[in-house]
């Protein structure tokens, strides 16, 4: 029943890092697995290969948390492959609904990690301002058109994991900013392995340096980092608004024309401007499904850590 628990939040967080401007981060911190998962990612190392020879392969497997890691990986995987095509065609189709969902999502996360944090101060608040302005400033970055060759693939893909395991930072929105989101959603959608090859190798390169520093800071400076991580994630919510006004519009590496500045309007705005219906009880209604799923994955995290 534990595995299986782990499958699942680890397809929320596939699910989450489908998305540009969510981040699969959040999703591992709010189900409280984020200090696991790096804690065991940090243990492979080259210290590995003596416990494999000393003690064999379970040993070893034992070291690193095999089964949550696997467990966590297959979810993640199945979520991708699974959803890729899903969140594609709500995204184009549906933009509204699933930007509310993921907005409320976030809201309610930015609660919940301060409830984490036992105190304010002067340093912690500017660490928290520190990361909306950084987030902040991520955001509002024009995108590149980087060629999807494989080694620009491969160092997406490290760039990319990091921002994808930090709660606030979406990984997919990284790759979106540097022009490789299509060429690697399409790949998860066509199931072209050699660029997902590359990526993985990339994303493997990439978690293994970076899981080193965050789970050093979340070890020895635990709120100072939440209040600067619950800032990012603050700074992220001006990216996933629902009602958006295209400014200009791009031509990808795929021939296909997407937004490339956008701004924020109201949703009265939106519909004098547009001419299209806000969807506004539906986009609350979707926005309190974020929240209300967010609430159900705490208690469910609190009544497993209790049994």
């Amino acid at each position: 029943m534990k595995h299986f628990l782990t499958y699942l939040k680890g397809m929320a967080m596939g699910a989450a890092d489908v998305v540009p401007g969510v981040s699969g981060g959040t999703i591992a911190f709010i189900t409280g697995i984020l200090d696991t998962l790096l804690d065991s990612v940090r243990r492979i190392n080259p210290s590995l290969v003596g416990i494999l020879r000393r003690e064999g392969a379970r040993a070893a497997f034992a070291h690193i948390n095999g089964a949550f890691l696997l467990s966590l990986l297959a979810g993640i995987l199945t979520s991708i492959f699974s959803f890729a095509k899903l969140i594609s065609y709500l995204l184009n189709h549906h933009p509204i609904p699933v930007w509310s969902f993921f907005f409320g999502l976030i809201l309610v996360s930015v609660w919940h990690m301060l409830r984490q944090v036992k105190g304010f101060s002067a340093v912690r608040l500017a660490l928290f301002g520190l990361g909306v302005l950084v987030a902040w400033g991520i955001t509002v970055l024009n995108p590149v058109e980087v060629e999807p060759s494989y080694l620009n693939i491969l160092l997406g893909g490290a760039v990319a994991i990091c921002a994808m395991v930090l709660p606030g930072i979406s990984g997919s929105f990284i790759l979106l900013l540097l022009g490789l989101y299509p060429a690697v959603l399409g790949a998860a959608k066509n199931l072209q392995f050699d660029i997902l090859g590359c990526f993985a190798v990339g994303a493997v390169a990439g978690i293994l340096s970076f899981s080193h520093l965050l789970s050093a800071l979340l070890r020895r400076f635990h709120d100072a980092t939440v209040f600067f991580l619950t800032g990012l994630m603050l700074g992220t919510l001006g990216k996933i608004w629902p009602w958006k006004q295209t400014l200009t519009w791009r031509i990808n590496s795929h021939g296909e024309q997407v937004p490339l500045l956008q701004q924020n309007l109201s949703p009265w705005g939106y519909e004098q401007l547009t001419g299209e219906a806000s969807q506004l009880v539906f986009a609350i209604f979707c926005a309190l499904a974020g929240i209300a799923l967010v609430l159900l994955i705490e208690k469910l995290g609190a009544g497993q850590d209790a049994s």
